[in-house]
Formats: C-alpha cells, sequence, structure tokens
C-alpha cells in the first residue's frame, strides 16, 4: 500500500459548542478553539477534525446545516474560521471539516423553496412520498413528516428538522461538490462525511444504508473535488462490513481514505435492538472484532482507530473505570489503541480521562435524540429509573459537557452560564492539573501520540502485522506487531481483577506502562487491575 501523511496522523475532534467560548455567551467558539491551539500543539496532534460550524438553528447541534457557506453566528465569522485554517496549519496541524450531505435543515434554502411547489427547482432536492411507509427515524418516531401545503410527506432519517436530500437528482451531487471545492479553497486538510452510508437511501425498498447507487455517488463526489489532492477523508458508516470498507477505502484512492466502522463499539449491544438497550461488554467478542479489522482489511484498506466521539458514551466510565480506577483504565485503553494499525482519533476530554455525566432530571439534557427517546419510551411504559439509568450510559450528553480546562468557575470553559451543565468532577479533572501530573493521563497520550510517530518502532505500528494473543483468555486483550526485524507485544488487563499470564516469550524489554513497575517473574506476568505494558521483543 503506498504511503500516505494521514496514516500517521492523530486527529483530535473537536466539539465546538463545548470546547472553549470566549465572548461569555456560555457557547464554544472559533476563537476559544484558536486561543487552545498550542495545548493542542503540546498534545502533538496533527488534524483537527472539526464538528460542523455551519449557519445551522441548531436542533441537532449543528448537524442541521442551513448554509454550508457561511458560519453560525454564536461560533464567529468567516473571518474566525480562516484565522483557525492560518494558525493552525503554523503549528502543522490541519482542519478537518465534517460534512452533512445526507439531510440538511429545514430551513435550509433549498427546502424552503422545496416546500413551496411540487414544480420548484429545488423540490426534488428532498425525498417525498404520497403516502409514508414503515421507516422509522433513528432519532424515534416515523421517518415521515407530512406537510400540509403540499399534502406530501418528506423523509427524514433522523430530526424532522433534518430534511433528507435526494442524492438521485444530480443537482444535489453538483452542489454538494461545490461546497466541498468552497473549503477546500479555503485551506482545509480533510473531510468527514455524516452518516455517508446513507446518501444512496432507497425508501420505497426500505433501504436506508448501502443503497446500489452507494459507492458511485461517492466515486463522483470525489472526482474534481479531494481525490487528486492530499486531503485526508473518512466516512462514517455504521453499516459497513468489510467487503464495504474495502470499497470506501480501496488503496486506488477512488473513493475515501478511510471509514468509521461501528463493529466494535456495539460489542456490548443487545441483538436486534437499539443503543439504549445495552447488555455486559462480551469481552472475546470485542478482541474477535479488532482481530478482524486489524487482519482481513490489512492491505485493501485503512483503518480509523477511535474509542469515542460526540455520539458516544466516555469510555473510560462505559468500558474503564471512572471511580477507583480512572487513571489506570483511561491509560489502558489508550495504550491498547494506539500500538494497533490505523489512522488514531482522540475525542477531546479523553486525554484528560474525562467522564460520563448523572445530570438529575431529563431536562438537563439538551440533546434532541435522548428527548425523543424518553418521550417515546415514557409513553411506551418504561420507567423514569430505566430510562434515566440508560441515559447516564449510552446518552450523547456524556460526551458533549464543557471541556474541562481547570478548577475556576466553570471549569474554565466560560465566564457566563453554559448551554449544558458542567460535569461536577471538573475541580479534580480537568487539563490544568494534568498538565501539572508528569503522571497523567494526558502526559500518558503525548508519550503514545510521540512514540507512533517519531520512535524506532513507528513503521511496525503503522504498517506491522497484527497477531492476537490469548484469545480465550476472560480478562487479558494482548497482541502482538511484527514488522522486518522488529516486533512489540501489548499486554492489557482489561478489568479489575487481579490476573496471571504466561508470555510467549523469554526475553522482554519494557517500552511502555501505566503502572510504576512490571511484576515479572520469568516468563509469568502478574497484572494489577487495568494493567497495560508494551514489551519490545527480539523478532
Amino acid at each position: 500500500m503506498e504511503k500516505k501523511f494521514w496514516q500517521k496522523s492523530v486527529v483530535y475532534q473537536i466539539y465546538p459548542r463545548s470546547f472553549k467560548d470566549t465572548n461569555n455567551d456560555g457557547i464554544g467558539d472559533l476563537k476559544g478553539i484558536i486561543s487552545k491551539l498550542d495545548y493542542l500543539q503540546n498534545l502533538g496532534i496533527d488534524m483537527i477534525w472539526l464538528c460542523p460550524v455551519y449557519s445551522s438553528p441548531n436542533d441537532d447541534n449543528g448537524y442541521d446545516v442551513s448554509d454550508y457557506y457561511n458560519i453560525i453566528e454564536e461560533y464567529g465569522t468567516m473571518a474566525d474560521m480562516e484565522q483557525l485554517i492560518k494558525e493552525a496549519k503554523e503549528r502543522n496541524i490541519g482542519i478537518m471539516m465534517d460534512i452533512v450531505a445526507n439531510h440538511t435543515s429545514d430551513e435550509h434554502k433549498w427546502f424552503l423553496e422545496a416546500k413551496k411547489d411540487v414544480h420548484n427547482k429545488y423540490h426534488n432536492y428532498y425525498v417525498w412520498a404520497k403516502e409514508p411507509n414503515e421507516l422509522k427515524s433513528i432519532f424515534s418516531g416515523s421517518a415521515w413528516e407530512y406537510n400540509e401545503d403540499l399534502n406530501l410527506y418528506y423523509l427524514h432519517l433522523f430530526s424532522k428538522k433534518q430534511p433528507d436530500l435526494n442524492w438521485a437528482n444530480e443537482n444535489v451531487r453538483k452542489d454538494v461538490k461545490d461546497i466541498l471545492n468552497f473549503w477546500i479553497d479555503k485551506g482545509v486538510s480533510g473531510f468527514r462525511f455524516d452518516v455517508i452510508d446513507t446518501i444512496a437511501k432507497e425508501p420505497e425498498k426500505l433501504i436506508t444504508s448501502n443503497g446500489k447507487k452507494l459507492h458511485e455517488y461517492i466515486r463522483e463526489m470525489a472526482e474534481g473535488t479531494f481525490k487528486d489532492k492530499d486531503l485526508m477523508t473518512v466516512g462514517e458508516t455504521w453499516s459497513a462490513s468489510l467487503i464495504d470498507a474495502a470499497k470506501y477505502c480501496n488503496p486506488d484512492g477512488s473513493e475515501l481514505s478511510m471509514i468509521f466502522q461501528f463493529e466494535h463499539i456495539m460489542c456490548d449491544y443487545m441483538d436486534g435492538t437499539e443503543k439504549w438497550d445495552y447488555k455486559k461488554l462480551d469481552f472475546k467478542k470485542l478482541k474477535a472484532t479488532f482481530y478482524k479489522w486489524q487482519t482481513e482489511l490489512d492491505n485493501i484498506g485503512w483503518n480509523s482507530l477511535f474509542w469515542g466521539n460526540h455520539d458516544l458514551p466516555r469510555i473510560v466510565s462505559n468500558w474503564g473505570n471512572d471511580k477507583k480506577y480512572r487513571v489506570e483504565s483511561a491509560k489502558m485503553l489508550a495504550i491498547l489503541l494506539h500500538f494497533m494499525k490505523g489512522t488514531v482519533f482522540i475525542y477531546q476530554g479523553e486525554e484528560i480521562g474525562m467522564t460520563n455525566v448523572k445530570f438529575d432530571t431529563i431536562s438537563d439534557y439538551k440533546d434532541v435524540e435522548t428527548h425523543n427517546m424518553y418521550k417515546e419510551r415514557i409513553n411506551n411504559g418504561y420507567s423514569k429509573e430505566y430510562l434515566m439509568n440508560s441515559i447516564y450510559e449510552r446518552g450523547r450528553d456524556n460526551a458533549r459537557t464543557p471541556m474541562q480546562w481547570d478548577n475556576s468557575n466553570n471549569a474554565g470553559f466560560s465566564d457566563g452560564s453554559p448551554w449544558i451543565k458542567i460535569n461536577p468532577n471538573y475541580e479534580t479533572i480537568n487539563v490544568a492539573e494534568a498538565l501539572k501530573d508528569m503522571d497523567s493521563v494526558f502526559y500518558c497520550y503525548k508519550k503514545l501520540i510521540e512514540f507512533r510517530k517519531n520512535s524506532d518502532l513507528s513503521d511496525l505500528i503503522l504498517y506491522g502485522d497484527f497477531q492476537l494473543i490469548f484469545a480465550d483468555h476472560e480478562t487479558v486483550f494482548a497482541y502482538e506487531r511484527t514488522y522486518e526485524n522488529h516486533k512489540i507485544l501489548v499486554v492489557c488487563n482489561f478489568f479489575e481483577k487481579e490476573c496471571e499470564v504466561k508470555l510467549p516469550v523469554s526475553d522482554a524489554t519494557v517500552v511502555i506502562q501505566n503502572y510504576a513497575d512490571v511484576m515479572l517473574n520469568g516468563s509469568t506476568l502478574a497484572l494489577r487491575p487495568y494493567e497495560a505494558i508494551i514489551f519490545q521483543l527480539e523478532n
């Protein structure tokens, strides 16, 4: 496979609304991001994935775009955006824009025109039906909303304020390409494509993802935009299989650099249910899933590596231990992921071990998906206690509470009233405290990023073979990476229970660990709760 800059890159995702507020309106802004670029440079990242900053009525916090060519006023101006691109580039950090092209806001000029008349040029920019079928919205309820003026229903796979675009209309595809080229000309370094697997939907056949023209549309979009440019592109694909992935990120560069697939994230989902109904993590399935994607995509595509994003709970609360072993488990999860093959994505606050939050009432939550689910399930007889526990575990606002910069008022996020409450643990979990403690989660991430990019084992981490070991072990996640004359062994205790394993080698050098010492007696390794160790071996 041809080597690309984005294979070695580490991406940091910013949720602008919750990152840093500079004008004290309680909402993060672009100047706030600019003010923290030195912090991100210190961490060592190469790219910022910027969640949508376009004009939006904010029904879904910017994922309902009303104008792709302007910046939402509460975040700043186009001049601020241009300054962010410029100042980031001066620090060797690129900006990856989040492109929401499956749907727009119902306040976008296209939709305002579309609902005026069936003969309007923009009417067929969207998906309409005379009668609704049984398609359901991901945000609860029917995926169809009635428009009284036209006596028609429009499709919305998400909020009713997010009507789906009709990609079968070549004018839609042309306009999307124009949007991409506008931002390429602004100097961005890549794109993340929101729910890209849904753009070729066939609603009359109840097909919402992986429609038959999906890859044709993506290849057409790439032509004349990013295909022949040195940009990073990643598609969000909740439905992707390995076969699909090989098409999305094939080495010929005709589609995308990589995709986000979520098979590992769903290892604690109940089969056949949505995310709000969950079970204990299937640990062996998690290991098998990583093994599959690390080996079977090899040489035919490229992996993305992530634990969290703006739609997922905080990983240290989800699969770590955010109470007794927060630091140890946060480091273990980072070490486990950063030595796999693929491009690493870090979600804001992950690098300091930020946790889920438990607000007292449903009114404290702001997410449209959460509120829709709660209303629908209350009406279906679920108890408030069950639903609040589901939200504590899975709600998207877990990842959206403001970034915890210090222990001052509102965690240093804003001098105004934050748009959503601060996690009460900000007094001890914050950037200022992390930077003072050389043994903090932050410095673990910094070391991993530096090691991944600039150590003698860099090529091994990026391109080496992957072999899972202890596949049937109940608590240990371990694997070997091999490249030319180098070999490493990654051993992680994924749980609180202490255990012992017999290493498959006798001569090993410790290169990274999350405890002060290593309890190795001959080939017997004793592992403490959430302990993680990287051994360099003789190959």
